[in-house]
């Protein structure tokens, strides 16, 4: 069984959308994925096939809403505004398909890390809305920028602090091949500073502290992890090919459009290379 493993990025995630609508316009689905953070928003669209509509809720909903920025954490005490994001976008402004997200055939998982516990959590969602919403926000609330996000009765935050690429998890449900989406190009390695100070922050959730400390050492070894895989031609990556120019809170939007047509070109590239490679289901 072939995989799809989504990476967040916050507005590096366009990157993504781009690769999802070319998979699409081939009309190729998997019959498993998981996305962290913007991927797991983004991957949402993919499993309810609803073609260009990430690249409409990254791009033109943020032209009209303007939902990223200081502004956002000063009036919503969030960097991006969830309202608009999680609420009036797929409810109002560009409903999302629920009947037919929940009717595919895909099993989707969305990564967030349980504030409690500091681990990884997976989470899949087949019958209620509001439920699935609230799973894709968790699993994008980035840390220090966006409240805690209630699931379940269980305080979360962004799926990316503890599992940021999920290949390892994706193997584990029974995937033997895996085509692994990132936003950053192969050179790119996570040198965050030490976050033991700002995560002061978070008294309450000892656990959740220290696993922000180790949050680069994690992100490094998913790519080398990636790498092995991919050498061991298990994954097909996807990824830019030039350093990344668009950061997590890009409004520049002829940055963003740019970055889209990137996705989807080098997607149409890697599946020209890797045709009779990835099955279409």
């Amino acid at each position: 069984m072939t995989g799809l493993v989504l990476e967040g990025g916050g507005m590096r995630g366009v990157f993504t959308t781009g690769v999802l609508d070319c998979l699409l316009d081939n009309d190729i689905v998997f019959p498993y994925a998981i996305g962290v953070s913007a991927g797991a928003g983004h991957g949402l669209s993919y499993k309810s096939r609803q073609r260009g509509r990430a690249k409409k809720t990254c791009i033109d909903m943020l032209k009209k809403y303007n939902y990223v920025g200081i502004k956002q954490l000063w009036h919503t005490r969030s960097i991006f505004n969830q309202d608009i994001i999680y609420n009036l976008i797929p409810n109002e402004l560009l409903p999302f398909d629920f009947e037919a997200c929940f009717a595919s055939f895909m099993r989707y998982e969305m990564v967030t890390t349980n504030c409690e516990t500091g681990r990884a959590e997976y989470h899949t969602e087949r019958y209620d809305s509001q439920r699935l919403l609230t799973i894709c926000k968790a699993s994008g609330s980035l840390p220090f920028g966006c409240p805690m996000c209630d699931l379940d009765g269980v305080p979360m935050l962004d799926g990316g602090i503890t599992d940021p690429i999920p290949v390892d998890r994706a193997l584990e449900q029974g995937c033997d091949r895996l085509i692994v989406v990132m936003t950053r190009n192969s050179d790119y390695r996570d040198s965050m500073p030490d976050l033991k100070k700002v995560s002061l922050m978070y008294s309450d959730y000892p656990r959740l502290r220290v696993a922000l400390t180790h949050m680069a050492d994690v992100y490094n070894a998913c790519l080398d992890r990636v790498a092995e895989l991919e050498k061991q031609g298990i994954a097909i990556v996807i990824r830019p090919e030039k350093p990344m120019e668009v950061d997590r809170l890009e409004t520049d939007l002829s940055k963003l459009y740019a970055l889209y047509d990137e996705g989807y070109d080098i997607a149409t590239e890697k599946l020209k290379k890797f045709k009779g490679q990835v099955p279409c289901w």
